[in-house]
């Protein structure tokens, strides 16, 4: 009976060890952080399709002429039924430098703005239609919602904001003052990204259930120089790898595969879970090009170097976006498409695999057929001309004629003020992810319901 008795008590250890893995299984998942979504004031509307009173010379201030800034003043000069009016910064030379661009093109001067706060007086302007931003991350959202408040349509660069609350900010000053509100996602109108969107829209891919984007950028050497050596105004973005832990830019890669997948305009994104690696590449860098003992090797960089985050559509799609701006590796935006009928890549090499043969790319003569055949119309009527002029190959030069001509003839923006908040929205709550463990996290719907109106993204003729 004793050998009995311990017999059972080994058995009965023996299945506590064996059952317990599984029973820690069934413990109760961490719960999904959510985020309220607050009531549309009343009387407030969607800006979905928005359409404006025509403008047959939009007036244009530009706000930040650093690179972003002085560059987008320079393909300006290439479009029609444009006026420069103001331009501002807190650099007096860059505004010398973009007035010598008027001048050399036969414009005539524009006004000139180089106080902390004279973005607000640029907003105040009775002669202007546009505010084109390309400041540092933290005045987007501030002027953007200052400048609709005064009338006047925005552009403004990436990302359009840093918060949820920023978001919605935005969100609800656009439907509010019923202005545009574009955020300026270059990487939409690459040649390469929108045949594949034209590849998606009609049918070639199938079904799209899979989608990956990436920023992948070696910026360790610029994120290290002041501006006055080509860097950062006030080495902002080095800050930010000091103080956040997430994908700080997310844009680039999430809005050319959103836009193929609709979102919002029938899906919308619903949660995400981010995890981050160790951080490992600035402080190595920092050592190896200042000493360990410099003050760049002592900092504590919390963003880790390379984030990666997964997004579940209402539709049942993913989405994986990842960002890594300190790893010593090419340049990589992804952009993959993967639905039931076909595959397409950019990065490494751009690919397409079609049914019956998805085993292996096109060949090369076959990929170049196939992308001449879907090549965007959009890129046929501007193309040559975006080659010529530059900015990223051209698709700069594409997204800023498709503002002008947009306005110009008053249809709706190609990107609106939800695509700037769904896509921006992703550098708080990849953070919140990533600090409680890569838990998932809810994506508001800044359309308030209306995500299912839209079928489809198109283009306005």
């Amino acid at each position: 009976m004793k050998y009995k008795f311990f017999n059972r008590l080994i058995v009965l250890a023996i299945v506590f060890v064996v059952i317990q893995p599984f029973s820690r299984m069934d413990a109760k998942q961490p719960e999904m952080v959510s985020f309220k979504t607050p009531k549309r004031p009343a009387g407030q509307e969607n800006v979905l399709q928005l359409q404006c009173d025509p403008i047959s010379t939009v007036r244009v201030a530009f706000v930040g002429l650093g690179k972003r800034g002085y560059n987008a003043v320079r393909r300006f000069m290439f479009l029609e039924g444009i006026e420069v009016v103001a331009l501002c910064d807190v650099n007096k030379e860059a505004i010398e430098k973009s007035q010598q661009l008027l001048a050399k093109n036969g414009k005539k001067p524009a006004l000139e703005f180089t106080g902390e706060k004279d973005w607000k007086k640029v907003c105040e302007l009775e002669n202007v239609d546009l505010v084109y931003n390309c400041t540092h991350w933290d005045l987007h959202t501030p002027i953007a919602v200052y400048a609709m408040e005064k009338g006047k349509h925005v552009a403004l660069e990436v990302p359009a904001a840093l918060t949820v609350k920023e978001c919605w900010e935005l969100v609800d000053t656009a439907e509010r003052t019923r202005r545009h509100c574009m955020m300026l996602e270059n990487c939409c109108y690459d040649f390469f990204e929108m045949a594949t969107l034209n590849m998606a829209q009609h049918g070639l891919l199938g079904e799209i259930v899979h989608v990956e984007g990436a920023y992948i950028h070696d910026l360790r050497e610029n994120n290290f120089k002041d501006s006055q050596k080509g860097g950062y105004y006030d080495m902002w973005r080095l800050k930010y790898n000091e103080k956040y832990q997430a994908n700080l830019y997310p844009t680039h890669g999430l809005g050319p595969v959103c836009q193929a997948l609709n979102i919002h305009r029938g899906d919308k994104m619903n949660y995400l879970v981010s995890m981050s690696s160790g951080q490992f590449g600035l402080t190595e860098y920092a050592k190896s090009k200042f000493g360990s003992e410099s003050d760049f090797a002592k900092r504590k960089y919390q963003k880790g170097d390379m984030n990666t985050t997964i997004i579940k559509t209402e539709k049942g799609k993913t989405i994986m976006i990842q960002h890594d701006v300190t790893s010593p590796r090419p340049y990589d935006r992804i952009h993959k498409l993967s639905g039931t009928k076909g595959y397409v890549q950019k990065y490494p090499i751009e690919g397409v695999a079609l049914e019956p043969n998805t085993h292996k790319f096109l060949p090369e003569d076959e990929l170049k057929q196939l992308l001449k055949e879907y090549e965007h119309p959009i890129v046929k009527e501007v193309g040559e001309l975006a080659k010529k002029v530059g900015g990223h190959g051209g698709m700069d030069f594409i997204m800023d004629y498709r503002l002008i001509y947009c306005l110009r003839n008053g249809l709706p923006l190609d990107q609106d003020v939800y695509d700037a908040a769904e896509w921006s929205c992703l550098v708080e709550l990849t953070e919140i992810s990533v600090k409680k463990g890569s838990v998932p996290v809810q994506i508001p719907d800044f359309t308030r319901g209306d995500w299912n109106k839209l079928k489809g993204l198109t283009f306005a003729k």
